[in-house]
């Protein structure tokens, strides 16, 4: 086994599933039958949990057992429901702020981000359930910590997600070169969600156009924009600045 938060072979990928553990996705091998597959494919279904099939090839590369064409990444930590992250934060008194990550594939980013994030107070991360980077041990690692500690949602569906914050009263902002405002002209001190985005082309424009501002961050030099970890911390940290601010 290459990796320990790997499971593979018919019944421990399903056993894994019934005992509650958190999936992060199942590579199926195209084409697979057997008299257990039906079983697989409704607790697929039943969990929601992400799939992909996969030519036998990329099994044989993950796995050096028996795999029976199926494997598993079990994520290391436990998905929260947005809906009690932002009930908890709002019971508390605090005002919420939650960083959301659009189609970031790579581990050491998304780690990068959550080590970020939990040192500006950020109330959790918000990932989505497909095109994203697995919450694995290379991330746990990359975030020094961090994921043990911030609440993690995995979304089905951000635009929906996107859409409950804002409708929970939380203000919508993205970062991105096509921003039409300097991040520290913006006011970020109210209940907040942060997106960033891919590290190929940036914030989607289905969320774009559901943020109430899109900002950017001046660059100076010859190099067009920032890696997507730097560019988070600068936004996180202009959220703790104004915090302190109004303290004064």
């Amino acid at each position: 086994m290459k990796d320990n938060n790997l499971v593979y072979g018919m019944r421990p990928v399903i056993e894994a599933i019934i005992a509650g553990k958190e999936i992060d996705k199942i590579f199926m091998q195209q084409g697979l039958k057997g008299e257990q597959v039906p079983e697989l494919r409704k607790l697929i279904n039943e969990h929601n949990i992400p799939f992909q099939y996969v030519p036998i090839e990329k099994l044989n590369r993950l796995v050096r057992g028996n795999h029976q064409g199926i494997a598993c990444f079990v994520s290391p930590i436990a998905f929260q429901p947005i809906e009690n992250l932002l009930l908890s934060v709002y019971e508390k008194g605090e005002t919420p702020l939650f960083v959301v990550l659009d189609r970031i594939t790579d581990v050491r980013n998304m780690g990068a981000i959550a080590r970020s994030a939990a040192c500006a107070g950020a109330h959790g991360l918000i990932i989505p359930e497909k095109g994203g980077s697995p919450v694995n041990a290379d991330a746990m690692k990359a975030s020094a910590g961090a994921l043990s500690i911030l609440p993690v949602h995995r979304s089905p569906n951000l635009k929906n997600t996107l859409d409950y914050m804002k409708e929970s009263g939380l203000k919508i902002v993205a970062a991105s070169e096509k921003g039409n405002k300097n991040y520290y002209e913006s006011e970020l001190t109210g209940p907040l969600a942060i997106i960033m985005g891919s590290e190929e082309d940036g914030v989607s424009g289905e969320y774009l156009r559901r943020c109430d501002e899109v900002l950017q961050i001046p660059i100076r030099g010859s190099i067009e924009s920032l890696n997507v970890s730097v560019a988070a911390g600068i936004l996180l940290f202009e959220v703790v600045k104004q915090h302190l601010q109004m303290k004064y």
